[in-house]
């Protein structure tokens, strides 16, 4: 556990913007040196935060193209480095830990992996969820948006959607490692969305993506919403390539919520009001809707718990008395996310203190 290599590779993945804290009990290590031979912890180290080709990346290590370039594909494949195939340009970047390394590693996963994760996630999630900016935003079932408010596009799933031109869907990591744990629930699993704006980005994926149409893509969002899954996307304005469909009991976001308290977990310009007279008090919106806890019973009504509300608007879709509406927050509440990724790293580290600048 004492290998300096990992100790090294530790101490860049704590660099990062997102963060991976050390532990007492050395868990952090441990699942770094499951994931990592020796020699790719050492290279990992050397990579960048944004895209690099093969040869650029030989020419900066000084490392051997025709070694580097079969390292940097292995571990492409297995989960250890973002890399993207550009018709034969092959591009790779590091990543950090959420979100990152360990979604990347689903198609790897068992049962000793996911046993570390969750030894591991209450000493990342103090760390985590501390510092903002957050890493995801609520938005919202669309549909509830009322026609007198102008939603903007990162508030939409669909300009989401209509901003790509390729789709993938994946496994949910979050539901899958929980069922690993014999904590599952019976969401639907398959909701993880990735979108790209540019043709066949997700062809021959690695991580065992299944490519969907734009309309397939639609479709598992309508299941999603069915099913009470919050729909969730990075906390940024442009750039937003994936959509999470989420559970309170598997999700490590809005667990994190429900278990730690973080409320600043995820940021949402929207929250719920109940119509008390309205109100018919059956209990859909706070038993099998609301993910977060946010409702509760009031009298012969219920009321929704402003300050735990996400906005996700599940509880609205299903209301048969339509006592429940979905509202806009005031502009003075509501937090403008960063401009794209690059941004939110850097108010990131920033926020954290941490010079990541060699990464970048």
């Amino acid at each position: 556990m004492n290998d300096p290599v990992y100790q090294r590779l530790a101490e860049v993945l704590d660099t990062l913007p997102n963060g991976f804290p050390k532990t007492d009990s050395g868990v952090e290590i441990r699942l770094l040196q499951k994931m990592f031979e020796p020699e790719e912890a050492d290279l990992f180290g050397e990579m960048k935060l944004k895209f690099e080709t093969v040869d650029q990346i030989a020419t900066r290590t000084k490392r051997p193209k025709s070694e580097l370039a079969s390292q940097l594909d292995s571990m492409w494949r297995r989960g250890l480095l973002f890399g993207v195939d550009l018709g034969g340009v092959k591009l790779y970047k590091m990543m950090p830990w959420v979100f990152g390394l360990y979604e990347f590693h689903i198609q790897r996963m068992d049962k000793e992996f996911v046993e570390l994760c969750e030894a591991y996630a209450p000493h990342f999630g103090k760390q985590f969820f501390e510092n903002g900016p957050s890493l995801m935003r609520v938005v919202p079932v669309e549909k509830e948006i009322s026609a007198g408010q102008q939603a903007l596009a990162y508030d939409r799933v669909s300009a989401i959607i209509e901003n790509g031109q390729s789709f993938g869907v994946n496994e949910c990591i979050c539901k899958k490692e929980q069922h690993m744990l014999d904590n599952g629930c019976d969401k639907p699993r398959e909701v993880c969305l990735a979108v790209a704006p540019v043709p066949n980005v997700f062809d021959n994926s690695p991580l065992g993506m299944r490519v969907i149409s734009k309309q397939e893509a639609y479709d598992i969002l309508k299941t999603a919403e069915e099913a009470g899954l919050v729909h969730m996307a990075a906390n940024m304005k442009n750039g937003q390539y994936y959509i999470c469909n989420c559970c309170g009991c598997c999700c490590g976001v809005l667990r994190a919520i429900n278990e730690m308290g973080a409320h600043s977990a995820v940021v949402s310009n929207y929250y719920a009001a109940i119509d008390a007279d309205a109100c018919i008090a059956c209990g859909v919106c706070a038993d099998e809707r609301c993910q977060v806890h946010a409702i509760e019973a009031a009298d012969d009504t219920y009321r929704v718990i402003r300050e735990k509300c996400i906005g996700c608007g599940l509880c609205v879709s299903t209301c048969p008395s339509e006592a429940i509406v979905l509202v806009e927050k005031p502009k003075d509440e509501q937090i403008d996310p960063p401009e794209n990724e690059d941004h939110w790293f850097m108010l990131r580290g920033q926020a954290r203190g941490v010079d990541f600048s060699r990464f970048v």
